[in-house]
């Protein structure tokens, strides 16, 4: 059976195929607007709560404009681009650009996400490191400003986040109430080691409700 189809800034959308379903994938964004000191665009991490082959919801640190140009790289479907289509509190719905035999492609990937959501499709690490249910937090530098940031996992031994602000590898600071040292830097974000180690029954508490 024929799709209807609608053409809209060259981009093809096939409504009646637009599946939406609910996931958990960890990737990485760029906004056009924003650019490093060489130019550059700054990469941010984030993660895709919502698929479906025309739009892409992502909770994110750093939200702009409705307009504002997306690059995505997201864990199982590779890069995807498009507009900010609508702002939430914690991040943003992108719409995706794509032509037909692009979005059937990523149809596609999105029904193959669909059959495995019962299956972990997350790297293991032998250091037990999850992704929080809330990944916002708050990051507190040591002259006492606070950034809001996104803490993509933690452990009982440290945190990867991503923010707006990169402090120099060595900075002191907290990550919500838990202080430690910068240690290394990473596309989209950098690691923090805690200066003491959590409880492992704590430590998510202490990270993103102690901000």
């Amino acid at each position: 059976m024929s799709l209807s189809q609608i053409e809209t800034g060259g981009v093809v959308f096939e409504p009646q195929s637009d599946i939406s379903i609910v996931v958990n994938i960890p990737g990485r964004y760029s906004l056009s607007s924003r650019r490093d000191s060489s130019g550059e665009r700054r990469v941010y991490a984030c993660r895709a709560v919502s698929l479906s082959p025309s739009s892409i919801t992502l909770i994110a640190p750093v939200v702009s404009k409705i307009g504002e140009r997306v690059i995505a790289q997201i864990q199982h479907l590779g890069k995807l681009h498009g507009p900010i289509c609508r702002l939430l509190e914690q991040g943003f719905v992108m719409r995706v650009a794509a032509n037909r035999e692009e979005r059937s492609r990523l149809a596609a990937r999105i029904a193959w996400l669909d059959s495995h959501k019962n299956h972990d499709l997350q790297d293991r690490r032998t250091d037990e490191r999850t992704a929080p249910a809330n990944p916002h937090s708050k990051l507190i530098l040591a002259d006492g400003s606070i950034e809001t940031c996104f803490v993509i996992d933690l452990s009982v031994s440290g945190a990867a986040v991503s923010a707006d602000t990169v402090p120099g590898i060595g900075t002191v600071l907290a990550v919500g109430s838990v202080v430690g040292r910068v240690v290394r830097h990473f596309s989209g974000g950098f690691a923090v080691h805690f200066v003491e180690r959590q409880s492992r029954d704590t430590v998510e508490t202490m990270v993103i409700l102690g901000a």
